[in-house]
């Protein structure tokens, strides 16, 4: 089947899906309805196809929207935060760290014919909480089974985009963000035009140095620049977000493919229980937060949830979460990891050095 016709009959799925889900009023359903039904579709066999491009225009289209919620008011509660948002990242590290561990100790079988070295490598960069392809990459430098790896972030990210939402709605919590009361509502063409021009020119340059998720990072920063400097130069419209959230949607069903599922079956029951734990310990370090704080605990819950960036704040948005405080405990997180996922793993190796053999 030609490319172009793949990609057609992906987003009619996607979209009737999304439809679907409008319908039966399920949260966020612009992305979880395009997810799982891709997700379901390429588990069978189904030619779904991902076209790059889009998901490269989704995230640059939710960084945008997402960095319109940084108003000066809202930019100085997120200030006054930075702690706090420092616990998150030593948590986030912390955490992941557990979860390394606890696939290193489940005795997966596909591990058995690893070297420690290799099999250290494996469990810890796939229970670090960072970018799939940037954990993945740095994994490969170390020798790891890098399928397994993206498999597990993979399985992760999907977990948490799907459970959180639905646990938010039976809660009874929307609407708790009073920065989108401050929000321009008003679209300018002209405006967003010039907005999409920056933006577009934020993406590129973060791409150009190599940075991570460059059109959603760059779209973000830029974003955030103009409207904490007060400039407000468009809202974006409501199916222009949507069909955002639905490009995501699709990027993260087509991982889920048979090979997939068929590849390591322990692997990824071990992954689905740390996971499972991981969410609630997260959800109890958020309720921590939350006291202390005084801000709701849906907030910091979505902030300090191992789920994808995207994703975290698609959901704080559309259900109106502490859009801004979810974003950058997302983002400080994301560049953390990043910066030190691979000097912990080489400390960790000085400080406990594995001498143990391949596992009988």
């Amino acid at each position: 089947m030609k490319l172009g016709l793949r990609v057609g009959l992906t987003l009619l799925l996607a979209l009737g899906a999304a439809l679907v889900c409008v319908e039966l009023h399920t949260p966020i359903p612009w992305m979880l309805g395009p997810l799982l039904m891709t997700a379901s579709a390429s588990l069978l066999g189904m030619p779904v196809y991902s076209a790059m491009p889009l998901r490269n225009a989704g995230q640059w289209v939710i960084g945008t929207a997402l960095g319109l919620y940084f108003t000066p008011a809202v930019g100085s509660l997120v200030a006054s935060l930075w702690w706090v948002i420092a616990l998150g990242v030593v948590w986030a590290c912390l955490s992941g760290w557990c979860l390394g561990r606890w696939l290193d100790k489940a005795h997966a079988a596909e591990l058995d014919s690893l070297s420690p070295q290799a099999r250290r490598a494996t469990t810890y960069f796939a229970g670090a909480i960072g970018g799939a392809s940037e954990m993945t990459l740095i994994a490969e430098r170390h020798g790891a089974r890098t399928d397994l790896v993206a498999s597990a972030h993979s399985l992760r990210v999907l977990m948490v985009t799907v459970i959180l939402p639905f646990a938010m709605v039976l809660w009874g919590v929307h609407g708790l963000d009073a920065s989108a009361a401050t929000v321009s509502r008003e679209v300018l063409p002209t405006g967003m035009l010039v907005l999409f021009m920056l933006t577009g020119a934020g993406a590129l340059a973060m791409r150009a140095l190599g940075r991570a998720n460059p059109w959603f990072m760059g779209a973000l920063l830029v974003t955030m620049v103009l409207t904490l400097a007060d400039v407000q130069l468009s809202a974006l419209p409501v199916p222009l977000t949507n069909a955002a959230q639905l490009f995501i949607g699709i990027s993260l069903g087509v991982r889920f493919t048979p090979e997939f599922a068929r590849s390591a079956p322990r692997w990824l029951a071990a992954v689905v229980l740390g996971t499972a734990a991981m969410m609630a310990v997260c959800a109890l370090f958020g309720s921590a937060l939350a006291w202390l704080t005084g801000l709701h605990p849906a907030t910091l819950i979505l902030g300090t949830s191992p789920g994808g960036i995207a994703e975290m704040a698609i959901t704080a948005k559309v259900l109106q979460l502490g859009v801004p405080v979810v974003t950058a405990f997302q983002v400080c997180r994301l560049v953390a990891v990043l910066i030190l996922a691979e000097p912990m793993y080489r400390w960790l190796g000085r400080v406990s050095p594995d001498r143990s053999g391949p596992r009988s």
